[in-house]
């Protein structure tokens, strides 16, 4: 008798302990499947955005660095500049800065100002260090110093349409549209135009300094 009573208190036990189980509510359930849900629209949104950024950074801005001292004082070497690629910007014109790619000419990109655009003429008195476009003498308070290096081009010179004639800042330091290994370049071979200094190269005349207070827009 006392084995069967052990053996039925057994039953009863597990018994209860069914009955017991917690049920699981469709409530619950729906809580479950919000949040899955919230994952993975929070998922889609962070890869959306990523694709985004990437695509703008590929395609519309540009990060690219100063290479040399062409464009003292405006630009130092190793300088960060933010570009608008040629796809948001191309209506180029005088002293804008641009960046220039030419197979002709060297495999890396260049920095440099324009100067005329096409149709206009440009002339170079290079004894008196001047610089004339369309008979016009420029005020070129961006330069380092006056234009008398010459390159090898014969001036005066009419940019041909659909080009751009381009001189850096740091006028006798700098191969540029002077040079017959430049000369004028055609707008396809621009990449962009450079809008902001992000962050500072080293000083030309120190090394060892960088000037965060010329971070901002570049004119």
């Amino acid at each position: 008798m006392a084995r069967r009573n052990i053996r039925a208190g057994r039953r009863q036990d597990m018994d209860e302990s069914i009955r017991k189980e917690p049920e699981v509510s469709g409530e619950t359930t729906e809580e479950n499947k919000d949040r899955g849900r919230d994952l993975y629209e929070w998922m889609q949104a962070l890869v959306t955005s990523v694709l985004t950024v990437v695509l703008i950074f590929t395609f519309l801005i540009r990060m690219i660095g100063v290479d040399g001292h062409s464009m003292v004082p405006t630009l130092q070497h190793g300088d960060r500049l933010l570009v608008l690629t040629s796809l948001l910007y191309h209506d180029y014109k005088y002293k804008d800065i641009v960046i220039v790619r030419k197979d002709s000419f060297g495999v890396s990109p260049i920095v440099k100002r324009v100067i005329a655009t096409g149709g206009q003429t440009v002339n170079i008195d290079f004894d008196a260090g001047a610089v004339y476009v369309d008979g016009k003498l420029l005020d070129e308070p961006y330069i380092r110093e006056l234009t008398t290096r010459q390159e090898g081009l014969t001036f005066p010179l009419t940019v041909p349409e659909g080009s751009i004639f381009v001189m850096g800042d740091n006028r006798n330091e700098s191969t540029d549209s002077r040079s017959t290994m430049l000369g004028t370049v055609d707008a396809r071979y621009v990449i962009g135009r450079a809008v902001m200094l992000v962050f500072p190269g080293t000083d030309y005349y120190d090394e060892s300094k960088r000037d965060f207070s010329r971070l901002g827009f570049l004119t």
